[in-house]
């Protein structure tokens, strides 16, 4: 009986080393004429584990990581292909705590099935929430998505139902899903682990969507720095349109659903709607002010509904277990599960899917083990360069998006950076405003201009220049861009300003002073 043994593809994996693993077990597998197969599977979301290479014996999967292609012959010799004990055995990977504590129903088969294997999509229930879709009417889809409670993963958090709804009841001869994959805030990768490790759950995800509120073309706008992720998509729209998932006929009904990958060029701001839309249609990237909404006038001045990658990934399950079964999980009006994705200066860096409640200490400390260097943490930023950096005196914020805000924070697109006490505050502030003024596209001035004049401002700060006064023009300044900016861009750049200069103020006091208290 052939053995399976699989190896990630996924670009977390290779960054690490997969591809000289994979390689290297292909040339002992037949060096050795063991009757064995390969697959590249998604990552599992462990990156310190990574390449973590798991075999299916007649016992189920055994793990063993991380491996290095050095690793390989010895691996073999110990009996990999039957389980064997190593010094890198690692077990049942669904025991390891890491993965063993969370509650995966947007990534349940992410790391479990071959990626581009539409059988094995079948086999572990893919589908099922479109086979349902197909046989109910489309303001049916919508409120069960409604009464799900999932909101927009992306960063923003507005209610998915809602926007899906207003495209439904748009009046227009042409309907459009644009599924914003354009993840580029730090400490983000849950979108390209979803392409990468399970691309034909956001196929069914936008085909629903399409169903759902009468459009019949859908886009994938991709970031050009996730090449893997584009090929992957591509190669998994080929397939479902074989399959007739996709086409003139939705797995044989009524409805009409086709879709195709886009690349962008490396804009951050196209992480902005109404930017995305504009590149998509061939301008430059730059904010659409608002009114008219997207979902009223979008692409090519037609009704478009735009969501990221999770949350219409997250839709076959609410379609195929129900809208109770759904909003279940998590706390208040953060219903469901959020991919929370650790980073930085951190001990276990990796995905972990969980429903929305768990406190940051428990988020930072119990599953992230810390800091890698062994240090005290000083500060996590939470939702990308725009975030808000708390202090350990917040660690007893739930992770939810009313609870992130009322203590000046957001939730974004669930990235962590973790900091360690080495880190300088004001320096990380400046980074934000010089981030800013590096990828505003340039159309509002609060953005443009405010962006480049805090950088100024708080370079003048760390000279000693008159300090009092240029943290209150620091301050002014960040009210005017959170206020006046015609996108989340200027907009959310004052939160790590702020949030450092408020929690972290003795990095903001002068070198002679701040030398003289160390």
């Amino acid at each position: 009986m052939t053995v399976t043994i699989y190896v990630p593809g996924d670009s977390g994996a290779l960054a690490l080393g997969a591809e000289k693993v994979a390689k290297a077990i292909e040339a002992e597998i037949s060096a050795r004429g063991l009757d064995a197969r390969i697959v590249r599977n998604g990552s599992r979301g462990m990156f310190w584990l990574e390449p973590m290479v798991e075999v299916s014996t007649a016992e189920g999967r055994v793990a063993y990581g991380p491996v290095k292609a050095r690793d390989v012959p010895g691996l073999l010799d110990a009996g990999l292909l039957s389980g064997g004990a190593h010094r890198l055995a690692l077990g049942d990977p669904e025991k390891i705590p890491f993965l063993a504590r969370q509650t995966r129903l947007t990534f349940a088969r992410v790391g479990i099935t071959d990626p581009l294997s539409l059988e094995d999509y079948r086999a572990h229930d893919g589908l099922r929430g479109l086979e349902k879709a197909v046989a109910m009417a489309p303001a049916d889809i919508v409120r069960q998505v409604t009464d799900s409670g999932l909101r927009g993963r992306g960063g923003a958090g507005f209610p998915t139902g809602i926007k899906w709804n207003t495209v439904l009841n748009a009046v227009s001869d042409r309907k459009y899903i644009v599924c914003n994959a354009d993840e580029g805030d730090s400490a983000t990768f849950a979108d390209r682990m979803i392409m990468e490790g399970d691309p034909f759950v956001l196929i069914e995800g936008m085909a629903i969507a399409g169903i759902a509120t009468g459009a019949t073309k859908g886009f994938i706008y991709i970031r050009s720095e996730y090449p893997h992720a584009v090929a992957s998509m591509r190669r998994a729209v080929e397939i479902a349109r074989r399959a007739g998932i996709l086409g003139v006929s939705v797995l044989g009904s009524a409805y009409a659903f086709d879709m195709e990958v886009r690349v962008g060029a490396g804009a951050y701001v196209c992480g902005e709607e109404t930017s995305l839309l504009n590149s998509l249609e061939g301008k430059r990237g730059v904010v659409r002010a608002k009114p008219p909404l997207p979902a009223i006038q979008g692409l090519f001045g037609k009704p478009t509904v735009i969501n990221n990658v999770i949350s219409l990934a997250s839709v076959p399950i609410i379609m195929d277990r129900g809208s109770d079964f759904y909003k279940d999980f998590g706390m208040g009006r953060s219903r469901g599960t959020i991919p929370i994705q650790i980073a930085g200066n951190v001990k276990h860096g990796g995905l972990y899917e969980t429903a929305f409640g768990l406190t940051l200490g428990e988020i930072v400390d119990g599953i992230g083990g810390g800091t890698a260097s062994g240090r005290p943490v000083k500060a996590v930023q939470v939702g990308g360069p725009l975030g808000a950096y708390f202090p350990r005196s917040l660690f007893d914020t739930p992770f939810d998006y009313e609870e992130f805000a009322k203590r000046d924070g957001l939730i974004g697109h669930a990235g962590l950076t973790v900091f360690d006490d080495t880190a300088d505050m004001l320096k990380m502030a400046r980074f934000a405003m010089e981030f800013c003024a590096i990828e505003s596209c340039g159309k509002c001035t609060p953005c443009r201009i405010g962006s480049t004049r805090g950088v100024e401002v708080i370079d003048r700060i760390a000279s000693g220049m008159e300090p009092e006064k240029n943290r209150a023009l620091v301050t002014d300044l960040c009210n005017t861009m959170k206020f006046g900016s015609l996108c989340a861009l200027g907009g959310f750049t004052p939160y790590p300003v702020m949030s450092a200069l408020t929690h972290f103020p003795e990095d903001f006091k002068p070198a002679p002073v701040r030398e003289a208290a160390e």
